[in-house]
């Protein structure tokens, strides 16, 4: 890779590190196993920008990066997502402070599957069902499916949660 390239690399990781981020603190616990992940990413992305054709946005190019590091390490690690129901884990945020609005949803996604975890995050980010669907390799007309599925299922556990207050 050229110099400039390596330049150009380096300032839209720059710009861009937050979506890195966000997939990891979506998937990952402990603080250790999301630096590691940070790192894989990295790798990854670096390995894989000379191929980066520029027909979708770097976002996008990123996103799908994360995601796929992501899930292949939790593949190979034969780790399973976080079980814990999600009464308990609102029960043990609020021990001692607030539950905001945020740290609702967060936990709240935190508990979906794999692939909808990852399409509600994208939507959440303001990424249009066209992105969804060249990230994840769906049909435009089944991210609008299964968004809408996943909405109805987030409402009724606000609603849930809402009933135990």
């Amino acid at each position: 890779m050229s110099q400039p390239d390596k330049k150009k690399f380096l300032q839209l990781i720059q710009q861009h590190r937050g979506i890195m981020h966000k997939v990891i603190f979506l998937y990952m616990d402990e603080a250790e196993e999301r630096q590691d992940m940070l790192q894989e990413i990295l790798l990854q992305a670096w390995k894989s920008y000379p191929s980066f054709e520029e027909r979708s946005k770097f976002s996008t190019w990123l996103y799908r990066v994360s995601l796929n590091t992501v899930l292949t390490a939790q593949r190979k690690n034969y780790r399973q997502p976080d079980t814990e129901p999600l009464e308990a884990a609102l029960h043990l945020s609020q021990q001692g402070e607030d539950n905001t609005e945020k740290e609702w949803l967060i936990l709240t996604v935190r508990q979906l599957p794999d692939i909808d975890r990852m399409m509600i995050s994208l939507h959440l980010d303001g990424y249009q069902n066209e992105e969804i669907a060249e990230i994840t390799g769906m049909q435009k007309a089944n991210v609008a499916l299964r968004l809408h599925r996943i909405r109805k299922k987030l409402a009724k556990k606000r609603q849930n949660y809402e009933g135990l207050q």
